[in-house]
């Protein structure tokens, strides 16, 4: 079992900047890869970023050039930098965690964008 605590949600206004924290802690793999979704309001959750246990990375097209993900191996934990926030950006972000075929779900952090 693994369990994802996720931090750093928050109000922001347009143009804005916040920093996504999640740690992972149990029964971790070397081999796995963490990242974010998020779920807007009356949207499907969507993949926003993710990073592999070898630090490559991928990004939803809408977030390419605004989002910086990374990760501290050594702390099981990934990091989400998002820069010239929108009010689109804003949704609940789950933190995710992939290993041996199993995904899990840190429990959300709401991001709101204010115009």
């Amino acid at each position: 079992q693994v369990q994802l605590v996720e931090s750093g949600g928050g109000l922001v206004q347009a143009g804005g900047s916040l920093r996504l924290s999640c740690a992972a802690t149990g029964n971790i793999a070397s081999i796995n890869v963490m990242g974010w979704y998020r779920q807007g309001p009356g949207k499907q959750r969507e993949l926003v970023a993710t990073v592999s246990s070898v630090g490559s990375t991928n990004y939803a097209d809408s977030v390419k050039g605004r989002f910086t993900i990374s990760r501290d191996n050594a702390k099981n934990t990934v990091y989400m930098q998002m820069n010239s926030l929108k009010p689109e950006d804003t949704a609940v972000y789950y933190c995710t965690f992939l290993q041996n075929y199993h995904n899990y779900w840190g429990q959300g952090t709401q991001v709101t964008v204010s115009s």
